[in-house]
């Protein structure tokens, strides 16, 4: 998993934060947090997520995204593009009539029976196809979500915030494992088309793991794109339109996309952990941020109302 070098993307060691000394946990706080107030985005090391199941996860939905189109089909059309298989062409960014080049299967959390949200999550989709499919990814799901916590106690921190404000609209939320497949590009191809047209991030955060190869950048403070692929045993961490909601605005949803490759034409594959609150979380600006000179920038919304508004947006309900 070969990707380009970043410039200018803070770099932070989780093993700071959860063993460090006072110090180390203390630069690691400054870090995400003036990296996320300035780009939207971080890169972390030393995570805990297994390198191994990262890679077995890639081999098996490598392998189910090359069956044939009827039998992916055959998972699809569930629950808004929210469990299962989303072909090809079925999504497009807000605002942009273009869809993106690719096709993507999401997994989301599951709860045990009589668990007071478990009527909200709509049941996972598994491909009788691929051996071991469901029990790689539900562990892989497992260790991205146990990071979460970390990211958001030391956001908390670096607000001087109660330590739990950000991780408790999380708690049992409707996260999301989105892993995505761009195909090599077609000569027939809109030629407006990308693999990903530029967006922001609907969710409070984002855990990326490294991809198979490079082509996601984001959009600067100064207006210029600027590469952000993880190098192998990193992952990149990023802020989403539900998190810049809540501090309004202090953290930027930062603008990004996935450019078509200007080499090989080859394949791309990649696996967002969309981190999301839970339905009925409410994402009014903190008083935290909220100033004489800052008032409140977005009108009041719950988690489940926003979601179901920009999924209409770009295109996964109809």
């Amino acid at each position: 998993m070969i990707v380009t070098q970043r410039v200018g993307i803070p770099v932070v060691d989780m093993d700071d934060y959860r063993s460090g000394s006072p110090e180390a946990r203390e630069n690691f706080v400054k870090t995400l947090g003036d990296g996320l107030k300035e780009f939207g985005f971080i890169t972390v090391g030393h995570h805990g997520i297994d390198q191994e199941l990262i890679r077995k996860a890639y081999r098996l939905y490598q392998d189910f995204f090359a069956l044939d189109l009827e039998t992916k089909r055959k998972y699809g059309k569930r629950h808004g593009g929210q469990r299962g298989y989303t072909e090809f062409g079925s999504e497009n960014a807000k605002g942009n009539p273009v869809p993106d080049l690719k096709e993507f299967w999401h997994v989301g959390r599951e709860l045990a029976a009589g668990h007071p949200l478990r009527s909200e999550y709509p049941d996972n989709v598994w491909p009788a196809e691929i051996a071991e499919f469901k029990q790689t990814v539900l562990a892989l799901y497992g260790q991205l979500d146990s990071c979460v916590d970390t990211f958001l106690f030391a956001l908390a921190d670096y607000f001087e915030l109660p330590r739990t404000t950000f991780s408790d609209m999380v708690k049992d939320g409707n996260s999301i494992l989105r892993t995505i497949h761009y195909p090599p590009l077609s000569p027939d191809a809109d030629p407006r088309a990308v693999r990903a047209a530029a967006h922001e991030d609907i969710n409070m955060i984002t855990i990326l793991c490294e991809a198979t190869s490079s082509g996601l950048e984001l959009l600067t403070r100064s207006g210029e794109w600027l590469a952000i692929d993880a190098l192998e045993g990193q992952i990149v961490v990023d802020a989403g339109d539900m998190l810049q909601r809540v501090t309004n605005h202090v953290i930027p949803s930062t603008t990004h996309r996935v450019v078509n490759p200007e080499g090989p034409n080859t394949a791309r594959y990649s696996m967002p952990f969309f981190v999301h609150p839970y339905s009925a979380c409410d994402l009014t600006a903190l008083d935290r941020f909220v100033t004489d000179e800052s008032p409140r920038k977005d009108p009041p919304i719950t988690a489940g109302a926003f979601l179901e508004q920009r999924l209409r947006e770009i295109g996964l309900i109809k």
